[in-house]
């Protein structure tokens, strides 16, 4: 039978100076002649950073994945990509997702790699690796790097992100004193791993798993796990298969996956910002996926999963409970699952998942009893919202999700931080906060500012939601009422531009509207006065990104990325 030669075999196996060249360079990391015989090459995409404490430990996670790949008969070769981690990149790490998406893909195709293990952590990253990925169309695994343990203060479970902002509210309202405030710090954050509520970062590994790009539990496992580093093992040896199959994206990516994505996103409770990312996704691999789906796909999927911030448990309790497998086997007995959909080790999704156990019935509860009956993301339209808006509603509060109020408008994230706290701000609880010029464009980036606090006034009156309004993003970690990515943003004349203090708008989750109840002809009039903002960039890639970004809706990509370009045929470089 004559061997199969893989694409990097342009690179090491040819008997030529080009080769000699490749080979020699190769041999200063102390590998020896029979690595060269045409065994298949697998990039290692790692976004190691100490600069991302989601990732830090990804660079020993690469280790055990190392293992898997020669133990298969592979040559493992790590490479570094940008880093995105959203606790400390200003002005939003979602700045520069589509940059990192760059980078891999074309890291990808420039070098001499047959199949790629993406090594992710931090929410942004795990989008952007798979985004350059697609755009190749090669055998690609995605090995997330793991929720952190589930935090423990005074004697309670505290969860990223969803307990820093309850923690914040009792502080500002004088609740609790500034050092109970600074204590909670180190017992939220006691080990390695990535927020371990349902935040964006766990939903995105959650995504990758139902699309088929991971093993089975890859999203589930906590990071300080043991049972994460022999996952990583099998990952190693999984991609080496992948690569002598040519199981690439394109025969993973389907349709198929991304629906049944869209339907566990509901079951989970998972974050708005899955929404953005899964588009993107989709567009470089290019299959159809819009609003629409997600509205019509998730909107009669329960959330069964109680993880905050919409429930009540952590990850680290998901995981004992039996992690995402028990979710979809829950789903396709439910008949909301695509079983035929192929996933990274060559089964079916449904084969993967058939058999698995739920050990805890409070964590991942019954399709008779669920946290929230229709669990998927709504997307809202009217005058105000004529692309669309979405809104999560497992994590709203139900009084709230049929509504009118006065709005009070905060022309930019500046505006708001000045006002919000003014005692004499015009505000009462039936008010609808909104914020403008924090979209793709406007910020740029789109920054997670949309889940804006509670004024302090309200909040001292014991006032813990309202609704919010704009064309920001919010942490998947957050919740609240919030209507998120106002499409057409107000940076580029959107109707969200035109809305002033004391108007008056309608929110009705069921019926889907969000309505700005003012005259077309006064809009016109506000409109024709309406100048853009003033663009924060400060030119490179900013400009660059402001110049092509695609708004909200079409998932945020630049659009000169959309589309598959698969691994072009590069000149020599000798």
């Amino acid at each position: 039978m004559e061997k199969k030669r893989f694409r990097s075999a342009d690179w090491f196996g040819k008997a030529s100076k080009d080769g000699f060249i490749h080979r020699s360079w190769m041999r200063n990391q102390g590998l020896p002649d029979h690595v060269f015989d045409g065994r298949p090459v697998i990039g290692v995409c790692n976004t190691w950073s100490e600069l991302t404490p989601c990732n830090a430990h990804l660079r020993d996670l690469a280790e055990r994945v190392k293992r898997g790949i020669w133990e298969a008969g592979g040559l493992p070769l790590e490479f570094p990509v940008m880093s995105t981690g959203e606790s400390n990149m200003r002005p939003t790490a979602m700045l520069f997702r589509n940059l990192v998406s760059m980078d891999v893909e074309e890291s990808i195709r420039a070098n001499p790699v047959d199949g790629v293990v993406l090594m992710t952590g931090c929410d942004k990253t795990t989008p952007a690796l798979i985004m350059g990925a697609a755009s190749c169309d090669l055998p690609a695994l995605v090995m997330p790097g793991g929720p952190m343990l589930s935090g423990k203060f005074h004697g309670h479970d505290v969860g990223s992100g969803t307990d820093t902002w309850r923690l914040n509210d009792d502080l500002r309202a004088g609740r609790i004193p500034f050092e109970i405030f600074q204590e909670a710090e180190s017992c939220m954050s006691r080990s390695i791993g990535h927020c371990n509520t349902m935040g964006t970062a766990s939903t995105m590994a959650a995504m990758a798993e139902s699309i088929g790009l991971t093993l089975p539990m890859g999203s589930s496992i906590p990071a300080a796990d043991s049972r994460r580093w022999a996952l990583a093992h099998m990952a190693g040896r999984t991609i080496v298969e992948m690569v002598l199959a040519d199981r690439k994206l394109s025969k993973i990516l389907t349709r198929e996956a991304f629906e049944n994505a869209i339907r566990v996103n509901a079951a989970l409770g998972g974050s708005t910002n899955a929404v953005i990312h899964l588009i993107a996704i989709a567009g470089r691999i290019g299959t159809p996926l819009t609003l629409d789906d997600w509205d019509r796909l998730g909107r009669e999927v329960k959330t069964i999963a109680n993880l905050a911030p919409s429930g009540q448990y952590l990850m680290e309790d998901y995981y004992y409970a039996g992690g995402l497998p028990a979710v979809i086997r829950s789903l396709g007995e439910h008949d909301h699952l695509a079983k035929d959909a192929l996933t990274v080790n060559g089964k079916t999704i449904w084969e993967n998942c058939r058999e698995a156990p739920n050990w805890n019935t409070e964590v991942i509860r019954g399709f008779d009893r669920p946290l929230a009956h229709s669990g998927g993301i709504a997307v809202l339209r009217g005058n105000l919202a004529p692309q669309g808006a979405v809104l999560k509603p497992s994590a709203a509060s139900a009084q709230l999700m049929r509504h009118r109020g006065r709005a009070v408008a905060f022309e930019n994230i500046e505006d708001y931080h000045c006002r919000m706290d003014d005692p004499a701000l015009d505000v009462d609880a039936s008010s609808i906060l909104v914020l403008k010029n924090c979209g793709p464009k406007g910020y740029p980036g789109m920054a997670e500012v949309g889940n804006m606090a509670v004024p302090l006034k309200l909040l001292k009156k014991g006032v813990t939601d309202m609704v919010r309004i704009s064309d920001a993003r919010m942490s998947g970690t957050a919740f609240g009422t919030v209507v998120l990515h106002v499409s057409p943003e107000a940076a580029i004349g959107g109707p969200l531009a035109l809305v002033r203090d004391g108007d008056f708008i309608e929110l009705d989750v069921e019926e889907r509207k969000l309505h700005l109840d003012v005259c077309d002809e006064e809009l016109e009039r506000r409109r024709s006065a309406w100048k853009p903002p003033e663009s924060p960039c400060c030119g490179g890639y900013q400009s660059l990104y402001v110049q092509h970004v695609l708004q909200a809706d079409r998932g945020a990509d630049l659009d000169f990325l959309v589309g598959q370009r698969g691994l072009l045929v590069l000149r020599e470089s000798h």
